[in-house]
């Protein structure tokens, strides 16, 4: 059954979650486009070409001939032979070469039986023997299009819209190029040119308003999918979208508002639903949220995106138990189904339970794209199980997988941090350099890295290669400016980077606890205490800063407060035990109580 190109294009954004997944979004729909394009050679057609179809460029039988065998091809399809009416068609094709009738069929056949490169060559005969003819063009363009041969196709389209100047399709199409490739405004100038030639157009509405989405453009992409509506008041697409785009600018009544609305025209759509859980509890109405939810597991089966995501929703909200069962209730009948098995192996893990928790990830198939997250989960409980070698091996096997995931080789270089084998560490992060040039986190490791084997030179020079590339990457600013303050150097520089970070992540307790010791090391101890207490509140298990304030607090005399802080920082693995141990000692001596 052939499906209109319209409805399916406004029924795949449904689906779109956020403005970011714009351009796939768009592609889906490229591609129905490209599916409906010309007339298909359907299994049973039996209409015999026109006299104009079948040119006389050959001898009255031979056209006899090629009509005959053309008859065969015909009757194969109908009984599902594609291989011989591809043989039949050929033979025809021997008999009058050109007749763009039978070089059509031929391609319609091809790109049915996915051998595109065949189709090209036939349609591009059609294009040659009949070069004004605009569906050989499109039958062209869309065959370059399906095998990634975007320029080629562009130039079919071009031709085809010259002929034919009022086609919205083509139109359409070259717009889509452009959101390919990110050339947002060029798409708007094509699609104001549909509404210009079609005011009524409600896929080029559509689109503008899609368009404009991404642009961030969010009043007039509002307007235009309200246009939308005043078209066509119940399309359920631009209602989920206009949802979307109220949660994006912290509309959120509206958005409830949009996503009821929604759910008056279908109430089975459960992406609205979910979305009014997130909104309802937002808002603190969690009675309707639960009303959600129920409305959910009643009319969602297992497998179903709106089940799954109730599965999802628990797990967010750190109901792992409620998330199990859902999760579990969905693998009870879609036991393949890797998305929730993933998520399941999350859940189990984020309880504590291991066992259960690599027991499905281990379910989790290579070919599945959770496969390589799956794989650092594994990695991550291995480690924490001191099962070091092993959690090293399945990071290897997934850097062989996937070399370009940074996050692999900083998790890598973590375990052999850990062991204190910065050499190894160094070498993984070296290794991902290579192959992600000028990737900010594996440089900032990089750097870190050396700073640990005591290269303070090297490291600072790699933090100041990362300020290079993005001078306000606030982590590289307040890591030279407490370098700089631990080395009691530069320190009026110092402080001018991390008030620089600071501005850039202002709830930082590290960044704050750099600018507190470097207050403490220009002897400004009351400054030094405002900010160290300030960083110790948001940071309340870092032995670093508790220590620090508690040497703020021993500057100003404050034996009791500084004591506390100590014991503080010894309670919470300090890496120098010993030298806190001596601190508490001194402490304990001036204020006179024995140890």
């Amino acid at each position: 059954m052939r499906i209109s190109p319209i409805i399916m294009i406004h029924q795949f954004s449904i689906k779109m979650l956020s403005p970011r997944y714009l351009k796939p979004v768009f592609m889906v729909a490229f591609v129905i486009l490209l599916s409906y394009g010309c007339s298909h050679f359907l299994p049973g057609e039996k209409q015999a070409p026109s006299t104009k179809e079948m040119a006389p460029s050959v001898t009255e039988d031979k056209v006899r001939d090629a009509y005959n065998y053309f008859t065969l091809a015909s009757l194969a399809l109908t009984n599902g032979e594609y291989n011989k009416a591809q043989e039949y068609l050929s033979i025809a094709i021997e008999k009058d070469p050109e007749s763009a009738f039978l070089h059509l069929r031929m391609a319609m056949l091809l790109k049915g039986m996915k051998d595109f490169n065949g189709a090209i060559s036939h349609a591009a005969k059609c294009v040659e023997l009949e070069p004004q003819n605009t569906s050989h063009l499109l039958l062209l363009a869309d065959l370059y299009t399906m095998t990634g041969q975007d320029d080629l196709a562009l130039e079919q389209y071009n031709k085809a819209l010259a002929l034919d100047p009022g086609n919205q399709r083509i139109r359409l199409i070259l717009a889509t190029f452009q959101i390919k490739k990110g050339q947002f405004k060029e798409a708007l100038s094509i699609i104001d040119k549909m509404i210009e030639q079609d005011p009524e157009s409600i896929i080029a509405r559509y689109y503008r308003g899609k368009v404009e989405l991404e642009l961030k453009n969010y009043q007039a992409a509002e307007k235009s999918l309200l246009e939308v509506l005043r078209l066509k008041e119940g399309h359920e697409s631009t209602m989920f979208d206009l949802g979307m785009l109220y949660q994006l600018t912290n509309r959120k009544k509206d958005a409830v508002r949009m996503f009821e609305r929604l759910l008056n025209y279908n109430p089975e759509n459960m992406s609205a639903r979910v979305r009014l859980v997130q909104l309802y509890r937002k808002l603190g109405l969690t009675n309707k949220a639960d009303q959600q939810i129920s409305q959910i597991k009643e009319n969602a089966q297992p497998g179903e995106a709106g089940r799954q995501s109730l599965g999802l929703i628990y797990l967010g909200q750190g109901k792992v138990d409620e998330a199990i069962e859902e999760l579990n209730l969905i693998l009870s009948i879609w036991p393949e189904d890797q998305k929730s098995r993933y998520y399941l192996g999350m859940a189990y893990h984020e309880k504590g339970d291991l066992e259960k928790a690599l027991e499905n990830f281990y379910q989790i198939t290579e070919g599945s794209k959770y496969f390589i997250d799956t794989q650092m989960h594994i990695a991550f409980i291995l480690d924490t199980q001191k099962l070091h070698q092993k959690a090293i091996s399945i990071l290897r096997k997934a850097i062989s997988l996937n070399n370009e995931r940074p996050e692999i080789y900083l998790m890598l270089a973590s375990i052999y941090e850990n062991l204190q084998q910065y050499d190894k560490a160094i070498s993984v992060v070296k290794e991902g350099m290579n192959i992600l040039k000028d990737d900010i986190d594996l440089m900032f490791r990089l750097g870190v890295l050396l700073d640990k084997t005591g290269d303070k030179t090297a490291c600072l020079e790699q933090m100041n290669r990362i300020l290079e590339i993005n001078p306000d990457h606030a982590d590289s600013l307040n890591y030279i400016g407490y370098t700089y303050a631990e080395q009691g150097v530069r320190l009026d520089e110092a402080m001018e980077m991390v008030k620089r970070a600071l501005e850039i992540k202002p709830d930082s307790g590290y960044i704050i606890d750099s600018l507190g010791w470097i207050y403490f090391q220009k002897g400004q101890y009351d400054e030094a205490v405002t900010y160290l207490k300030k960083s110790s509140e948001l940071t309340p298990d870092d032995p670093t800063i508790n220590e620090h304030l508690g040497d703020a607090y021993l500057k100003k005399m404050e034996y009791e407060n500084a004591l506390k802080y100590y014991k503080k920082a010894l309670s919470s693995e300090h890496p120098s035990p010993e030298k806190l141990k001596e601190k508490i000692s001194e402490v304990r001596r001036l204020m006179g109580v024995k140890r």
